[in-house]
């Protein structure tokens, strides 16, 4: 069983930075895919950014490319998300995820097994 945690949600002015962590504690993963996703009421749950636990491959949605950098620190079991230049249509529940994704499917939300309690980000105008 592995458990997630997220930090670092806030409220922010449009073009201002946050930073989100994930610290992972429980079963360890030597392979797979951990990454960010999002939630705004009312809508599915979308894939932000996810990077491979042992090849460090990152994948990025085109709506935040450019902007956020995705992270880890494996001495720390943490993950980090950096966000520049927010947006207000950035603002969601960001939550942090691990699994196993298939082949391409590595932003969507079916392929992860395990999430956090999930972290406030609000970008006002």
């Amino acid at each position: 069983q592995v458990q997630l945690v997220e930090s670092g949600g806030g409220s922010v002015q449009a073009g201002g930075s946050l930073r989100l962590s994930c610290v992972a504690s429980g079963a360890t993963y030597e392979t797979g895919y951990m990454g960010w996703f999002r939630q705004v009421p009312g809508k599915e749950r979308e894939g932000v950014v996810t990077i491979g636990i042992s090849t460090e491959k990152t994948f990025y949605d085109d709506s935040v490319k450019g902007r956020f950098t995705i992270s880890r620190d494996s001495a720390k079991n943490t993950l980090y998300l950096q966000m520049a230049s927010l947006k207000p249509e950035d603002t969601a529940m960001y939550f942090c995820a691990l699994g196993r994704p298939g082949g391409g499917s590595w932003l969507r939300a079916q392929g992860y097994d395990y999430w956090g309690q999930g972290a406030q980000v609000t970008v006002a105008s």
